[in-house]
Order: structure tokens, then C-alpha cells, then sequence
């Protein structure tokens, strides 16, 4: 398959309209892909949904979310129908790249359990250190230990569950899996946010994630660039789906 016949579909979960432009524009981006080639569903626009939604593409990528809680189904009532499509992709081998609330669906959808804080949860540019199992990985293979990675999430997971491969970690959390001999990634941290988008972000979400003025200019000076993490999506497209 050549690359510009590739069709992915984009699980969106974002309310603001301007964030759900630049996230589908961030996975054009790094996937060095035409934007045309991926379709959006935006589960807030489409709450309820099941696993047709994946005929005819080639891969499934699933975004992040700062206007909903993955423990929240009670509140957000398109939560089970992700974890169930994330299921299910995992188990017909549907090439899945899942990021930051994709990662948490995606550890629910096999078993896992995923924790919540309020306070002292990881936001900014942080180190993200390699498994021996990264070196060997399709997506990991090439890239350096201790790279820098955008990181902003209240929900982590500290364990995996069996089936699952850890990737990654920090000393918080554990920050990326393969489920095991299927092509399905998911990464706790942001492969397809860079510096500037997380600019852009933390402006409209600054009450969500910051206490103050203080804490929020502390967080924009602590960012840096992250062109290792935005290669696992380059690597994904290329080794896995081309």
C-alpha cells in the first residue's frame, strides 16, 4: 500500500472546536499524512457508536481529552463505547496508535485499572525512560532512552495487566504498552503534541490543569521540544502500516 492511500479513522475526544482542529492537524502532522486521509469521530458529537465504525480503514488513532474523565461512564456516556471499539480493534488486529485517553481506555478496555489525583499529577515536558522491550519494538526501535515527551493527565496507571507489554515510564506512572502480538500502541504521554500546541492548550485549559498564574508560567518555561516523541507516529505509519 502506498502512503497516500492510506484511510485512518481519529477517535476525538475534545469538546472545544479549536482544539479539535489542531489535535486532527497534530496527527496529519506527525504521521506525514494529508489531513483528508483521517476521518473524525468526536464522541461528543457522536456518543454512541460500535465497531462498524471501523470498516474500510487501514488504522485507528485515538486521541486525548481534557473535558472528560475515562472513570467518569456515568458522566460521559460515550466512555464504555471507546474502551469496547479500543477492545476490539486490539482483538481484530486493527492497527491502533492510542494517546493520553486513548492509553487509559485502552488499559480499561484489557483489564487494567487506571488511578486518579488531584494535585502533584505530571504536566510539562518530562523524561521518559525505555523497557529492554522499546529497543526490539517496531514504533520504540531507534529511539533514545530518556527522551523528552509532553505529558499533562490526572489519570495514570501503575500497572498493566497480563497481555500487556510495557514500553515506557516515568518514576509517576507507566507511559506505554503494545498489547502483545497485536499492532496496538498506547502512549500515556503526547506523541502528536508539540511545544507550541501545548502553548495553545494550557491557554484554554488553564483552570483545568493550573492553580494559579504562577504555576501556569512555571509549567510554559519548563517545555521544550520533543522531536524523539513525535517519531513513534512517523515510525507507526512506516513500519507498521506500510
Amino acid at each position: 500500500m502506498r502512503r497516500e492511500q492510506l484511510k485512518i479513522l481519529l477517535l476525538q475526544i475534545r469538546d472545544d472546536h479549536k482544539v479539535r482542529a489542531e489535535e486532527l492537524e497534530s496527527f496529519a502532522r506527525y504521521s506525514q499524512l494529508d489531513v483528508n486521509q483521517i476521518d473524525v469521530l468526536n464522541v461528543f458529537d457522536t456518543p454512541s457508536f460500535d465497531s462498524s465504525v471501523l470498516e474500510g480503514y487501514d488504522a485507528l488513532y485515538v486521541g486525548g481529552a481534557s473535558e472528560a474523565n475515562v472513570l467518569e461512564p456515568e458522566i460521559y456516556p460515550f466512555v464504555n463505547d471507546c474502551i469496547s471499539l479500543i477492545k476490539f480493534a486490539g482483538d481484530a488486529d486493527i492497527p491502533t496508535f492510542a494517546s493520553c485517553f486513548g492509553f487509559q481506555l485502552a488499559v480499561l478496555a484489557f483489564g487494567g485499572e487506571i488511578l486518579s489525583k488531584d494535585e502533584d499529577y505530571e504536566m510539562g515536558s518530562i523524561p521518559i525512560t525505555l523497557t529492554n522491550l522499546a529497543t526490539i519494538d517496531p514504533v520504540f526501535s531507534g529511539t533514545p532512552d530518556k527522551f523528552p515527551a509532553l505529558s499533562i493527565h490526572r489519570q495514570y496507571a501503575l500497572e498493566l495487566p497480563a497481555g500487556l507489554d510495557l514500553l515506557a515510564y516515568t518514576s509517576d506512572c507507566l507511559h506505554s504498552f503494545k498489547l502483545r502480538n497485536k499492532p496496538l500502541w498506547a502512549f500515556q504521554f503526547h506523541p502528536e503534541v508539540d511545544r507550541a500546541t501545548v502553548f495553545q492548550r494550557l491557554a484554554i485549559y488553564k483552570e483545568e490543569y493550573t492553580e494559579n498564574e504562577t504555576q501556569f508560567q512555571e509549567v510554559l518555561d519548563s517545555l521544550v521540544e520533543t522531536p524523539e516523541s513525535h517519531n513513534l507516529m512517523l515510525n507507526f505509519v512506516n513500519r507498521v502500516l506500510l
